[in-house]
């Protein structure tokens, strides 16, 4: 590494663009800050010697000039606000609808959204924000932040915090605000000095000469943003693991217990009822809601009892469920508990349940039932045993169906809204089978030439309720990281570092003065600082450019 001497006899590392004692700008190195042909210094990093201006030799080097770049950094930033923008034309596959025709990405983007659906999932933008490449995007930007940071905030503070009072002339009359006096009494100087300790400015002086400094803090702004960012970010990136952030929806039907998604197994719920509630078909602040949906809900919630599952010593033995918690999940009013939350965010009202049919023969105009059977819709069996010898084979179960373009029947959602059912009726005694097609209001009997019929007996319906399981551990990330970076952009907006110099010269003296921001209010601290004494006012060099 080069050392560079300054004529003041400082040793200073190389890149340094003006002397770290004395501010004597060094020959040949003044293009790095952009100093050549200007009259004004660059101020903003006081011209210390940083790496990535400096160093461009192993790959380390290169590495660390490239991450330290404010336009690298920018386009990172830039990319991956694109991405996020794209990755929101669509929903992401856990947004994909319960009721979807398939929850398969593969084909709900193409049947929903057509080609361009299709070119979005293939694009692998259905999963964006966990993608491995938009995580990695997102530490890219965390790297470049800290490169930056470290590379701009460690000279510059070592700089500020040994910077001396006694500076080079030239380094004085390059500032933008700066004037010279021919005689000064030392009474108008002890003035000057007072007046700026008076303005809460912390004097040095050194062997006559005088450095004013306040707001230095102000300079760090920046770099505590960065902080707040770099926080930021990390929440980010925890926020694609399980352990941090968990987004669950699951279907509860009444009656029903089962085992909550996400959470290893050790909770259950029951829904013990759902409840939905209207608003008056007469209120007239919903008219044309009501033409348009039917009904309008005013309030729709789930009782719930939620159980923990205990520990089982023996293997294969029924967990025991312990309730925790019986509570009431609205919309807005969650159920909470250990570290899991459950909002209220969907249902489906008067859902079959189950379905009872009989058998009985087809001339008969009474319809007198030969025996019965009973269909679980959520789970149904494939053959049905009768006690009077008659077996009932499920051929095809279309759960929500409908007819294709095609004609062919099919089901629109696995949920059981619309079931119907292609049946393999068997007589006593019998190997050849009876087709039935069964639905609601129908029955088909295949061939035409059936000996027995089946009809619908009976039917049960419930209510089912869609929730939402979440679990968010980085909202102390979020949280912290924003309260930092509004600390940094407070510090740096509402404060100004205000540097005054003053340098005897002769009988009379030079004043000098740099702000990194609001060159107004320095102005008028300075001339209040000189009221009243022989000291000529500073003068805007850049205007007189």
């Amino acid at each position: 590494m080069n050392k560079i001497k300054c004529e003041c006899g400082h040793i200073n590392p190389e890149g340094t663009v003006l002397c770290e004692a004395c501010g004597k700008p060094i020959e040949g190195n003044q293009h790095i800050d952009g100093n050549d042909g200007n009259k004004l210094l660059n101020m903003r990093y006081d011209g210390t010697a940083r790496r990535s201006q400096t160093y461009n030799k192993s790959i380390v080097d290169r590495i660390w000039s490239f991450f330290s770049s404010v336009k690298v950094g920018v386009w990172l930033i830039v990319i991956a606000l694109v991405a996020s923008m794209i990755g929101t034309i669509f929903p992401q596959q856990i947004y994909i609808p319960e009721d979807a025709v398939s929850r398969d990405p593969a084909i709900f983007y193409e049947d929903r959204y057509g080609i361009l659906g299709l070119i979005y999932y293939q694009l692998g933008f259905h999963n964006l924000y966990s993608s491995w490449w938009y995580i990695l995007l997102i530490a890219l930007i965390g790297i470049s932040l800290v490169i930056c940071s470290l590379d701009r905030f460690v000279p510059l503070y070592k700089a500020l915090k040994r910077q001396k009072a006694q500076r080079h002339e030239t380094f004085l009359n390059r500032q933008r605000l700066y004037s010279e006096t021919e005689n000064v009494s030392k009474q108008d100087i002890e003035t000057v000095q007072d007046n700026l300790k008076k303005a809460r400015y912390k004097v040095r002086n050194e062997n006559g000469h005088i450095l004013a400094e306040k707001g230095r803090f102000s300079r760090w702004g920046p770099y505590v943003n960065h902080i707040g960012l770099i926080i930021i970010l990390i929440a980010a990136i925890l926020r694609s693991t399980p352990l941090m952030y968990t987004d669950e929806y699951v279907w509860v039907r009444e009656g029903e217990q089962i085992v909550i998604p996400g959470t290893n197994s050790k909770y259950y719920i029951e829904n013990k009822d759902f409840i939905m509630e209207t608003h008056d078909e007469d209120d007239e602040r919903f008219t044309q809601a009501i033409q348009q949906e039917g009904v309008v809900p005013s309030n729709f919630q789930t009782d719930v009892i939620i159980y923990q599952a205990g520990d089982t010593a023996v293997a294969g033995a029924e967990t025991e469920l312990q309730p925790i918690l019986e509570d009431s999940i609205q919309m807005n009013k969650p159920a909470k508990f250990d570290r899991y939350t459950l909002y209220q965010s969907g249902y489906q009202v008067n859902e079959f349940h189950n379905m009872t049919f009989k058998i009985h023969e087809t001339e008969d105009t009474d319809e007198t039932s030969l025996g019965s059977f009973t269909i679980d819709l959520t789970n149904p069996e494939s053959v049905y045993e009768l006690d009077n010898g008659f077996r009932v084979m499920i051929d095809q179960y279309y759960p929500d169906y409908f007819m294709d373009d095609n004609g062919i029947p099919a089901s629109e959602t696995n949920y059981p809204r619309n079931p119907a059912f292609v049946l393999m009726v068997y007589p006593p005694d019998s190997d050849n089978p009876e087709v039935s097609f069964l639905g609601i209001g129908k029955n088909i009997d295949a061939t035409g030439e059936n000996e027995f019929k089946l009809a619908i007996e009976d039917f049960e319906m419930r209510d089912v309720s869609g929730l939402t399981l979440r679990v968010d551990n980085t909202l102390w990330f979020f949280s912290i990281g924003a309260a930092i970076f509004m600390i940094g952009v407070i510090q740096g907006m509402y404060w100004q570092h205000r540097r005054i110099w003053i340098h005897p010269k002769g009988n009379g003296l030079l004043i000098a003065a740099h702000a990194n921001k609001n060159w107004f209010g320095l102005n008028k601290d300075i001339e209040k600082s000189i009221e009243n004494t022989s000291i000529n006012m500073v003068k805007d060099q850049q205007e007189l450019e």
